[in-house]
């Protein structure tokens, strides 16, 4: 009997060890004393479970599935275990197990907005943007005014402009913008918000919008599409010495973009260039041979 007790006592420690380490982010340490305490007690749910989101901090995202399924295994109404085996699906490119798993967290915890999130960042991997939408819905429903939840309306902001709903989604990026002012970890949402000026024909506002793209993000060879797309505003409302200065400063940042080629190729055209226009609609071409079709 004394000798049980001294190993679920052990057992016991390594578990809440573990616990210590994950909060550390120490999560290799973390696992070690998981798995100490799971061969210490077989059944212990908590440390398949723990163990399973240490493994999914360290990208092992097939072993956090088979600890979550233990861990459910031995306590099915524990909706934490649920909710990693659907991130770890989720990266695992399992969008329908996830929004499976997300489902099941829901079920059991119904005010938890977080659940919501997962699930709408699922089923819009999956095409099903209006879903996604519903699912934002209710994350931003339970916590309107939270600056945590900031991505339910960004990626809401995402489902809309995918459905042509420009207008909303507009409206989610700017409540982004209006949540993390000046965060250049953000920059995304003025930029889709300037797409979706774009989109709406507001030209002056998209390029104002690219514009703080890049004066947050300003030499980053991932933003040279604010470049572009600022030259494309700029042709719309004629200003083509400045849409050519954009164009050269997206193929600076990015040498094998076509698409900026053959947009500054259209602009020399215009302003009576044409051989600059041929050379760089033929770069386009080689870079990129569907630009021959148009």
């Amino acid at each position: 009997m004394s000798k049980t007790r001294n190993l679920s006592d052990d057992a016991k420690t390594h578990t809440n060890r573990g616990f210590a380490k994950l909060n550390l982010r120490d999560y290799r340490g973390a696992v070690a004393d998981y798995s100490r305490a799971i061969e210490l007690d077989p059944e212990n749910a908590a440390a398949y479970g723990s163990r399973g989101r240490a493994k999914y901090r360290l990208g092992d995202y097939d072993g956090a599935v088979a600890d979550a399924t233990r861990a459910i295994a031995l306590t099915p109404d524990f909706a934490v275990n649920y909710l990693y085996r659907g991130f770890a699906k989720y990266e695992l490119d399992d969008c329908e197990g996830a929004i499976a798993d997300y489902g099941r967290a829901i079920e059991l915890e119904p005010e938890n907005a977080g659940n919501y999130g997962s699930r709408g960042r699922a089923k819009y991997e999956l095409g099903d943007y209006e879903g996604a939408v519903a699912d934002y819905d209710r994350t931003i429903e339970l916590n309107p005014d939270n600056p945590d939840y900031v991505d339910a309306y960004y990626y809401r902001g995402d489902a809309k402009y995918e459905l042509g709903d420009y207008e909303d989604a507009k409206a989610d990026y700017s409540r982004v913008i209006k949540l993390k002012p000046d965060n250049p970890d953000y920059a995304d949402a003025y930029y889709y918000r300037g797409d979706a000026n774009y989109e709406l024909g507001n030209y002056h506002g998209a390029i104002a919008d690219y514009s703080r793209v890049i004066e947050l993000k300003p030499d980053n060879p991932d933003y040279a599409d604010a470049y572009n797309n600022r030259g494309d505003a700029k042709s719309k409302l004629g200003d083509y010495y400045g849409v050519i200065a954009d164009f050269d400063r997206a193929i600076e940042l990015n040498p094998n973009y076509a698409e900026a080629y053959n947009n500054r190729g259209d602009a020399k055209s215009v302003l009576g260039d044409e051989r600059g226009a041929r050379e760089d609609r033929a770069r386009a071409v080689k870079l990129d041979p569907w630009f021959k079709a148009r």
